[in-house]
């Protein structure tokens, strides 16, 4: 089955609030050569593999870390062309995980399109995954060794965040912190590398590429944790997935880690245990998951979450510190908050 390619997609990035107009525009110029190049870097000779490769491209996306990398780049020279490629491999990566990430989700939405594995199915999803992956390691060569390096690194932690997801904590491990691991790998690996990139190869200081790395994991969790809020306290329309994917998979989340927290330490209420129950029990029905949905949303869970989203990337912003004043580092500050607002 093969879709018609859509136009590019504009990217949301621009809904991060920039103060220096200098700054704005340089970026928002940027951003639009990455996205022609990255609908470049995705076309593939053969139709199929073309048509599902630019799937999600098409759908368009937050764009979250190639802006990133660009912005970091911020810290020294902003307009260097190894900026772009950078860009584009920490984009392609991050496509590609979510082309495995639906198949093992059984995902039937993803950016408000048809994921991948619903419409192909599992088998192009995972080969089509792994050749984006490859387009991503291809274009990182060109930028030397100790990229190739990071890459495979954080390409391992990718692999173990999911791993680990997948398996849940180890007997007598804590569900919280093994959880919020999980998100450090799967999530803020990505971004910390995003940002380590873009420090580099903009040229700027040493001392501040390790900045701005720790900076990005911390920003990665925060982000997560707020996609959690969201998954339970947006609609379809608005978050692009079916609110409650995550609960009728099974898949584990901070309000529904934080539940089980307070009725295994005895302090859950009778509500709480139902509540427990039901999430346990047959979600399959959507009038089920539904209820379940909306009985979380009212939960004080939600709320805990969403303020350890915002601390979280306060803590990231005070990693920029040792970073000169000046619009890059307010930027990166905005950034950080930006991806919590979404769940306030």
């Amino acid at each position: 089955m093969t879709l018609p390619h859509e136009s590019i997609a504009p990217s949301s990035v621009t809904a991060i609030p920039l103060t220096d107009p200098a700054l704005a525009e340089r970026l928002t110029g940027r951003m639009a050569v990455v996205e022609q190049a990255l609908a470049d870097a995705v076309a593939q000779a053969d139709r199929l593999a073309d048509d599902v490769s630019h799937h999600l491209v098409d759908a368009g996306g937050k764009r979250l870390r190639p802006f990133l990398t660009l912005l970091a780049g911020e810290l020294g020279d902003g307009s260097r062309q190894e900026l772009v490629d950078a860009a584009i491999v920490v984009e392609l990566t991050h496509l590609a995980s979510l082309y495995h990430d639906d198949v093992m989700d059984s995902a039937p939405l993803r950016r408000g399109a048809p994921s991948v594995h619903s419409v192909w199915g599992n088998t192009v999803a995972i080969l089509v995954g792994d050749l984006l992956f490859a387009r991503a390691s291809a274009l990182v060569a060109g930028l030397g060794p100790e990229a190739v390096l990071l890459q495979a690194r954080t390409f391992e932690r990718l692999c173990m965040g999911q791993l680990h997801e997948t398996t849940g904590p180890l007997a007598g491990e804590d569900p919280v912190e093994h959880y919020q691991q999980v998100l450090a790998d799967k999530t803020a690996s990505l971004l910390a590398t995003s940002a380590r990139l873009g420090a580099m190869f903009g040229g700027a200081p040493a001392e501040q590429v390790e900045v701005v790395a720790a900076y990005g994991e911390k920003v990665g969790v925060a982000f997560q944790l707020a996609d959690d809020v969201l998954d339970l306290a947006s609609t379809g329309e608005e978050s692009g997935k079916t609110p409650g994917t995550d609960l009728r998979e099974g898949i584990p989340t901070m309000p529904v880690l934080l539940l089980r927290q307070r009725v295994a330490r005895g302090s859950g209420s009778d509500a709480d245990r139902d509540l427990l129950a039901a999430l346990d029990g047959d979600l399959s029905d959507d009038a089920v998951l539904a209820g379940v949905v909306e009985r979380l949303r009212r939960h004080a869970v939600l709320g805990e979450t969403r303020a350890l989203a915002v601390r979280l990337a306060q803590d990231a912003a005070a990693e920029l510190a040792p970073l000169p004043h000046g619009p890059v580092r307010e930027a990166l500050e905005s950034f950080a908050m930006a991806l919590v607002d979404r769940a306030s």
